[in-house]
């Protein structure tokens, strides 16, 4: 066994190891929130593109080693840096831990599943191969699918890598949006002794038009397999 194939994997999960071991999670928690939010805030004022640099840094590092609390990260760059700065800061973040997830995945799960593959997985590899960026594109839009999970199954069934990135990128972009306007208005909510809502991204009004979205970017998928059903007839 190569060694070196699994050592990308096997640092993440280290990390992982760490994070939990150091009770980091505990600190990606709106009760930690809402107890630092004022020194963040300072921190933001005093700091600021450090500040940014920071929060980018710790959102990939979070979502890279698999850590619990992305959300609150997004809620928190809300309440720090606004709706659409938040956002985009988030989505950086969240691609670049993604991308890291992903290399270390293809590294060492690629070649085993390619060489243990069955003819039922050799033929879903050649089918997210070929509509790499719509099947992923749809998975990283609608949030029924773990965020990790999405990091593994392109990776293991060979979705070229910018594909990836760019499908990541673009996928995460509503889910963004949503936590990060609720977390702009984070501030009045604690101060009236509320909490936001987490669950916002599953209500009807938001996971509806999310799963439309999904659906849009699985349409090339069906115009192209209609054209070749037509082809053969």
């Amino acid at each position: 066994m190569d060694v070196r194939r699994w050592l990308p994997l096997g640092l993440l999960v280290v990390g992982l190891g760490v994070a939990l071991a150091l009770g980091l999670h505990r600190q990606l928690t709106l009760d930690a929130l809402a107890a630092h939010r004022e020194s963040l805030a300072r921190f933001v004022e005093e700091q600021g593109p450090l500040a940014v640099a920071a929060y980018v840094g710790v959102y990939a590092l979070t979502v890279a080693f698999s850590v619990p609390g992305a959300t609150v990260l997004t809620l928190a760059g809300g309440f720090l840096f606004g709706t659409l700065a938040a956002a985009g800061y988030a989505v950086v973040g969240a691609t670049a831990g993604a991308v890291a997830v992903f290399l270390a995945a293809r590294s060492a799960l690629g070649g085993v599943l390619r060489d243990k593959a069955g003819p039922w997985v050799a033929k879903l590899e050649g089918g997210f191969r070929e509509h790499a960026f719509s099947y992923t594109l749809f998975l990283r839009l609608v949030p029924l699918f773990p965020f990790w999970l999405v990091n593994l199954v392109p990776a293991v069934l060979g979705v070229p890598l910018g594909v990836y990135a760019l499908a990541t990128l673009i996928g995460i972009v509503p889910g963004a949006l949503v936590y990060a306007s609720v977390g702009n208005g984070l501030g009045a909510v604690l101060d009236t002794g509320g909490r936001p809502d987490l669950g916002l991204i599953f209500a009807p009004e938001v996971l509806l038009p999310l799963v439309g979205l999904g659906v849009l970017a699985l349409l090339p998928v069906v115009v192209r397999r209609f054209k070749n059903h037509g082809r053969e007839r």
